[in-house]
């Protein structure tokens, strides 16, 4: 974990936040292995921000993977995914009771290890909306 807890704060020193000042770290660690991180890029169309956790998601799907197993979010309190970003990390997990969320501080560190499926409990999956490709 201390390897994506470094991926994740070397992010956040690189997200684009004039406006809120909310500066937000992401790092995501694939089923192969691999470490894909993001930073929040916001905009002066708040509406067009994009989140810390779907730009790691993004360079992930880039680098050709589809699964990630573990991710660590890191704010200056310890803030969790917003429900957007739930529901897109949601889209890529085997199983959400087997995908860890870690939100960190930047004062006191990484706080417990939780399963996805304890932030979106009921959020909905490709089978329930007919997915055309497999």
């Amino acid at each position: 974990m201390e390897d994506l807890l470094r991926a994740a704060q070397q992010a956040q020193e690189n997200a684009y936040a004039p406006y809120s000042g909310y500066r937000v770290g992401a790092a995501l660690r694939s089923s192969s292995g691999q470490v894909y991180a993001g930073c929040n890029v916001e905009n002066v169309s708040y509406g067009l921000t994009l989140c810390a956790e779907r730009n790691a998601l993004a360079a992930m799907v880039t680098a050709g993977e589809t699964r990630w197993t573990e991710i660590v979010i890191i704010t200056r309190d310890g803030g969790t995914p917003c429900g957007a970003c739930l529901q897109v990390l949601l889209e890529f997990v085997e199983d959400a009771r087997n995908a860890s969320v870690i939100c960190a501080s930047e004062s006191s560190g990484p706080g417990p290890s939780r399963m996805l499926a304890e932030f979106l409990p009921l959020g909905f999956r490709s089978p329930e909306v007919g997915r055309t490709e497999s």
